[in-house]
């Protein structure tokens, strides 16, 4: 049975736009595996802290040496970095904001990759060490962007995820959605239309 790793980044919560297209993608697909296993993560009503000296301090501190306190947030991340490592796929609600990801998420890929843990160096370069996995972004826009210049959101996944080793990328576009009821109508459905596509076994749209 597939083990999904659903996170929302809309400051929304479960109300923004792309929450809700990844709600309803794990809706059906549960409803066609009903013991899918789910693990939810809303960075919009629960962030995770950004990553600071002190933080990235406790990470790199040695399990021995490390304080209460830098146990405690190095768990947070090494729980982070569990959830993503057991998962099949990656079902990724990620809004555009200024044209790039929320920050709550740029947090998330800041303690979820790890040299050695999640990538690792070699002489060839980078190596990502989460091979295997599938990933399924659900991107919301007011404007139109996709295919422009202005589209830094969908290139920094892309890399970003494949920088861990998760090549395996799906796309599903809502654009437009503040230039109008008729542009933002078109493109809910097309985005609809486009989901019931994604098959939980894989392959879709691009």
């Amino acid at each position: 049975m597939p083990q999904i790793l659903h996170i929302d980044s809309s400051l929304f919560s479960g109300e923004g736009v792309s929450s809700t297209l990844a709600a309803r993608l794990i809706a059906r697909w549960r409803a066609e595996q009903p013991g899918l296993q789910v693990t939810h993560r809303d960075l919009g009503r629960e962030p995770i802290p950004h990553l600071d000296a002190v933080r990235l301090t406790a990470i790199q501190t040695p399990a021995e040496q490390r304080t209460p306190e830098q146990q405690a947030i190095a768990e947070a991340a090494d729980t982070l970095i569990r959830e993503l490592q057991a998962a099949d796929c990656l079902v990724l609600g990620a809004p555009m904001y200024n044209f790039g990801i929320p920050s709550p998420l740029k947090a998330w890929f800041d303690h979820v990759a790890r040299a050695g843990v999640t990538f690792r160096y070699t002489e060839q370069g980078p190596q990502g060490l989460l091979t295997g996995k599938r990933a399924v972004i659900l991107a919301s826009r007011g404007g139109q962007h996709r295919g422009q210049p202005t589209d830094t959101q969908s290139g920094y996944l892309r890399t970003m995820l494949g920088f861990l080793g998760i090549t395996d990328i799906e796309f599903v576009y809502a654009e437009a959605l503040n230039l109008g009821q008729e542009p933002r109508r078109a493109s809910l459905a097309a985005a609809e239309a486009d989901l019931e596509r994604l098959s939980l076994a894989g392959g879709g749209v691009s």
